[in-house]
Order: structure tokens, then C-alpha cells, then sequence
């Protein structure tokens, strides 16, 4: 029985255009035990394969992550197999504000340790007990009161391109250490403050909410479906957006815009820009906010010296990336030194110590 993928991504990005029918970009999550994370990864590639479900799944014994691409004319039918499964009936699903056929190119179905990759060794606190979920009204009424500290919990290149008002946006390179950092700066305030996060979709907020009630903050509130469904909730209830920019996701699209606003600035020249782009030199591929005077003007590389490493033959490149390993760490995204307008470290909580 097969499971795994037998086409390229070159080959369903083939299929996908020939076939010319709208996909659905999805992304959903579920903190639950799973007894034998493997055998449900082969039950939901078997199934999902067969729908021509598309996309990134990480299950673990906590639960399930879940990006994904499904054909519209199968939409009924895979949310029918959803609700099939006991912990996952009626999950809520954050359907994207913008589709892309080609988001997804594979079905990786993948087991992994945990959902997310927090870093933590702290198996005493429980991942349900999650702290209170609130709609987009009652986030926009939370967020204008001024007991409420508002925290971001995604990364630097995540909210460097789009974030809340008055959020605080820690200047970090991984979930874990956003964990440790509002913990110290927040110390003082585990009781009087109403702590207020988001993330993208949920999940994040979802295991750190219930780590801050095990570290004794009273208050926690979370987004509930994070950025993407508050984004559907101001749309269908005609609520206020408080939202400006862009919101970063993990697929080829890399953001959706939100609001009009331009709350970046290119990482080579400094002008106002709130467009991601991987250095095309692929020993380096460092992901970099880039204008478009500067991706003419640089060739879409981050440096003169990819600009000149690309110019030489494959197979010179090929021969000068041998044995280097990848030359940009896998969290440096947008941190390259050569890179003059990248965002500034500084202490986000500067202002509760005052």
C-alpha cells in the first residue's frame, strides 16, 4: 500500500494546472492524546491521498498540526473523514483569506516529537488546560484596556511584517524563547495584568497559555483561530480591524495582506517594504525582506557576493557548496549581518518597568 508520494513537486504543480479547479489553503490543530502517532499518520495519508489532499501534518502524542491544500469539489468530503475521527469532529478549520493552487505541492504526512517545536523539557504542566479563548469582538474590547498586556507570539520575521496595535512584538528567533522571555519581564504582573496572545492560527497561543497558568499567571486570554480567523470574524460581523500589515504563513505564498499598511522596511535600502524573499543563491537562501528596486537592482540575491556566486556556472556552484552545509543557520531568517536595515534588538518590555 503506498504511503508516500510517487509524483515530483514539479509534476502535481503539472497536474494541478491542467486539471484547472480552485484548491482551498487550510491549516488546523488539536492538542489531544494520541496513543500511536504512527499508525494514525498511515490512516490519514492513506485517506487524505486519495482525496489529492495536499500539504504539511505533523502528529505527535499531543495531538495534530495540520497545513494544508484540498480541491474544493472535495471539501465535503474531507471535513466528513475529519468528523469521522472522534477528537477531531467538528475542529475548527482556518480557511485562508487568500488561495494559491499551488500552496502545497506533496502530502507530507510526518511524526514528530510534539506539534510544536517549543524547546521545552517541562512535562508537569498540561497542555489542555488552556487559557481562555476569546472572538475577535471581545479581543478588540481586551486589547483597548490598558490592564491588558498584548504579546505576539510568533517571530521576528512573522510580526516584523504585520501585528497587532500596541502589541508587544518580542525580537526573537524561536517560540521557545518568546516562553522564557515574557515569563521574566512579566513576572511582576502574573496577577494584575490580563495577559492577551495570538499567533497565526492558535496553536502557539494554545500551549503557551497553558504553560502560563502552570507558572501561576490568573489572567491568560488567546486569540481563538489566531490572526486567520480573526481576520474572517471583522469581515462577516463588519467589526474594526486592528490588524496592520501583513500576516506571515508557511507555505509559498509567505503572507496574506490584511490592511493596507506597510509596517516594514526592506532589509538592503531601507524603504518601506513588506515583501519576503529567499536569496536565490541556494547555498545561501536566507529568507530577507527585499523592495523591488532592490530585487532588480540585487538580482533577488541579499549580498554582491551571492549576486557574484550565482553569475558562475552550476556546477561551480554546486562544487563551492560542497561540504559547507547551509551557510544561513536555520533560524537567521532576515539576520544576516550584511543585511543594514534588519530589525533592531531591544528590550520589549521597557515600558511595565518604568
Amino acid at each position: 500500500m503506498q504511503l508516500y508520494n510517487n509524483l515530483s513537486g514539479k509534476e502535481r504543480a503539472a497536474l494541478i494546472e491542467k486539471a484547472g479547479k480552485d484548491r482551498l489553503t487550510i491549516s488546523f490543530y488539536k492538542y489531544a492524546k494520541i496513543g500511536n502517532p504512527e499508525l494514525f499518520r498511515n490512516h490519514l495519508f492513506i485517506n487524505w491521498n486519495h482525496m489529492d489532499v495536499l500539504g504539511r501534518i505533523y502528529v505527535a502524542h499531543e495531538g495534530i498540526n495540520a497545513q494544508l491544500s484540498v480541491p474544493a469539489d472535495n471539501f465535503d468530503v474531507f471535513k466528513n473523514h475529519l468528523d469521522s475521527i472522534t477528537f477531531l469532529e467538528n475542529v475548527r478549520l482556518n480557511i485562508a483569506v487568500e488561495h494559491d493552487n499551488f500552496a502545497f505541492l506533496k502530502l507530507k504526512v510526518k511524526v514528530r516529537n510534539k506539534i510544536v517545536a517549543d524547546g521545552l523539557n517541562d512535562n508537569t504542566f498540561d497542555v489542555t488546560d488552556k487559557g481562555v479563548h476569546v472572538n475577535a469582538e471581545k479581543f478588540n474590547e481586551l486589547i483597548e484596556d490598558p490592564n491588558t498586556v498584548l504579546v505576539d507570539m510568533r517571530n521576528h520575521y512573522e510580526s516584523e511584517i504585520g501585528h497587532f496595535k500596541n502589541a508587544v512584538t518580542p525580537d526573537v528567533d524561536t517560540f521557545r524563547e518568546s516562553l522564557d522571555l515574557i515569563e521574566e519581564d512579566l513576572r511582576e504582573h502574573k496577577e494584575d495584568k490580563k495577559l492577551v496572545m495570538y499567533c497565526t492560527g492558535g496553536i502557539r497561543c494554545e500551549k503557551a497559555s497553558a504553560y502560563y497558568k502552570h507558572k501561576g499567571f490568573k489572567n491568560v486570554f488567546q486569540l481563538e483561530g489566531g490572526i486567520i480567523n480573526y481576520v474572517r470574524q471583522i469581515e462577516a460581523e463588519g467589526l474594526e480591524n486592528k490588524f496592520l500589515g501583513k500576516n506571515f504563513v508557511f507555505d509559498e505564498r509567505r503572507s496574506e495582506r490584511i490592511s493596507d499598511d506597510v509596517v516594514a522596511n526592506c532589509h538592503q535600502c531601507g524603504e518601506p517594504a513588506d515583501m519576503h524573499t529567499n536569496c536565490v543563491n541556494e547555498a545561501c537562501h536566507l529568507l530577507f525582506i527585499q523592495c523591488d528596486n532592490c530585487k532588480e537592482k540585487m538580482n533577488n540575491c541579499c549580498s554582491t557576493n551571492c549576486m557574484q556566486i550565482i553569475e558562475l556556472p552550476y556546477e561551480q556552484q554546486k562544487a563551492l557548496r560542497k561540504g559547507q552545509g547551509n551557510s544561513n543557520d536555520i533560524f537567521k531568517k532576515g539576520r544576516a549581518d550584511h543585511l543594514p536595515y534588519k530589525k533592531d534588538l531591544r528590550n520589549i518590555f521597557d515600558t511595565l518597568k518604568k
